[in-house]
């Protein structure tokens, strides 16, 4: 299959980058998709998908390894989950016993509680689908992690959100500088002929790279505090009560029309209630934005191939809705019995959709993630070789 001409993944420049939020929405599309069945081979299929776009079009930024860290994370999160199930068993009878435990007698006002005991096939896929839907799902937003440059995200937030989204922002870089300062400090262990392995070389590198981290810190405040970082402007107390009533009741809405979409006894309220809320949150944070002075300087143009990544998620979403509404048994393997699950066709053929962005979205240019700016923007780029 070959794309038009128009449609081709050129070299990424500040003329044509992709918005960051269009990464955001397109991971949100595939959460969302994986929200909505308990199929592991679809699940299975999501994480594929978006690990063939991380793998396709993340930079070398520190935030772009935040993707491994989210599938150890997921990993992590299933064996804890079944462990539990293995030890404390689940609700669901079966009669498929693998294999049995040791019961731990219990007093009477653990009543309904069993530590031990037998471990039957059914129990164990009752606890295990949904914990790979939670997979799927963390591995989604890392992915959204890794190809989202949250400095570039921030510029695009509205201007009441800016101070919340600095604190996220922050708070999502430090722990990739932090691993970079550790492998680079143990790098210079290993080529000075130390070990870099043990308590007493993590105690070594320990202070160098705390000591990193606050100078880090002092030197964002400085600049935060020069650049006026958290100056408001004056607006009159009927604008600030109108401001408040609405995003209140806006996320307030957003949160019943959620619960509705979820919920089956609430699908024909939900989402009227949730586009009312989400009017009336996007009307508050309008408002609010006026207390900001801050101004923007070469804001990120939302353009074709941000909608075309955007949409694809979306589409995604819409997809596996629609295969819940219609097909809701190929989506959800049966568990008492047991049955071996199947791919349903075009469930399956609507998630590849997510796989548009690795041929749409612009290819980063090489070296642009050490310093989270494209090589044109960059002094040596400027440079010409010496003959």
């Amino acid at each position: 299959m070959t794309l038009p001409t128009a449609l081709r993944a050129p070299r990424e420049t500040r003329a044509n980058a992709l918005h960051a939020g269009a990464w955001w929405l397109w991971a949100l599309g595939l959460a969302t998709a994986a929200s909505r069945t308990t199929n592991p081979l679809l699940l299975a299929l999501i994480v594929a998908v978006t690990a063939y776009v991380v793998a396709a079009r993340r930079t070398d930024a520190p935030w772009a390894r935040g993707y491994g860290a989210f599938l150890k994370l997921a990993l992590l999160v299933l064996a804890v989950r079944m462990v539990f199930a293995t030890l404390l068993g689940n609700p669901i009878p079966g009669t498929t016993v693998l294999f049995t435990l040791p019961e731990v007698p219990l007093p009477d006002w653990a009543r309904g509680v069993r530590l031990g005991g037998r471990v039957t096939a059914e129990g164990l896929l009752f606890a295990l689908y949904p914990s790979l839907k939670l997979v799927a799902m963390l591995v989604c937003v890392g992915a959204a992690n890794a190809l989202a440059n949250p400095a570039r995200l921030l510029k695009s937030l509205p201007a009441a959100l800016y101070e919340a989204g600095m604190a996220v922002v922050v708070a999502m870089t430090f722990a990739p500088h932090l691993i970079a300062d550790v492998r680079r400090l143990r790098a210079a262990r290993r080529l000075r002929g130390r070990d870099d392995r043990g308590i007493g070389a993590v105690l070594r590198i320990g202070l160098p790279v705390l000591e990193s981290a606050l100078e880090r810190s002092v030197a964002l405040a400085a600049s935060m505090d020069a650049r006026g970082y958290g100056r408001t402007a004056r607006v009159p107390p009927a604008v600030r009560r109108t401001t408040a009533v609405l995003t209140v009741g806006g996320l307030l809405g957003v949160c019943a029309g959620t619960y509705g979409l979820l919920a089956a006894e609430g699908a024909v309220y939900g989402l009227p209630v949730l586009l009312v809320g989400l009017a009336a949150a996007l009307g508050g944070l309008r408002l609010s934005g006026r207390r900001s002075v801050r101004s923007r300087y070469r804001p990120d143009r939302w353009g074709a191939r941000a909608w075309l990544v955007s949409a694809s998620g979306a589409a995604v979403a819409a997809a596996m809705v629609g295969a819940a509404a219609t097909v809701p048994e190929a989506l959800h393997p049966s568990v008492v019995p047991p049955t071996a699950p199947e791919l349903p066709l075009w469930p399956a053929a609507a998630v590849l959709i997510g796989l548009l962005p690795a041929f749409v979205a612009p290819v980063p240019a090489p070296g642009a993630g050490a310093t989270g700016r494209r090589p044109e923007e960059t002094p040596q780029a400027k440079e010409t070789p010496r003959a």
